[in-house]
């Protein structure tokens, strides 16, 4: 099975958590719209092929060395997926209105991203295990 390095999807956590806060701070679609591409990349192509993967990839791992821990890809990824619809729940509050809506939105992503930054719990991640299982073996 592939399995990815456990500090990748926490740095990208970290920088996500940084991007939000800015857009609370300035109410910035187009901070919002690039975190969206991001969680979209990140949903579809996985972690590791986001740009928050490619510069951890690129830029961190090499400087922190080998992985002493690895996860399956499977959890982030999907945990890409519900900051995606979060994202996108945000940008529609910030685009048409109202307002409220995209800062709510925004911050229940900045949550999550700071949980999973700071203290590695992974709400998305979490979800996708109770989802697994709940939906019964085929075979």
């Amino acid at each position: 099975m592939d399995t990815i390095d456990v500090r990748g999807p926490r740095f990208g956590a970290a920088v996500t958590t940084a991007v939000l806060a800015a857009v609370l701070v300035t109410s910035g679609w187009a901070l919002l719209a690039w975190q969206a591409l991001c969680f979209a990349v990140g949903a579809a192509a996985g972690v590791r092929r986001s740009p928050y993967g490619w510069a951890f990839r690129a830029l961190v791992r090499p400087r922190l060395g080998p992985a002493t821990e690895t996860e399956s890809p499977a959890p982030p990824r999907f945990a890409q997926g519900v900051g995606l619809v979060f994202a996108l729940i945000g940008l529609a509050g910030y685009l048409w209105g109202p307002e409220w809506l995209g800062m709510a939105a925004t911050a229940c992503a900045l949550a999550a991203a700071f949980l999973n930054a700071v203290f590695s719990y992974c709400l998305g991640c979490e979800m996708y295990l109770l989802l697994r299982r709940s939906v019964p073996a085929r075979g």
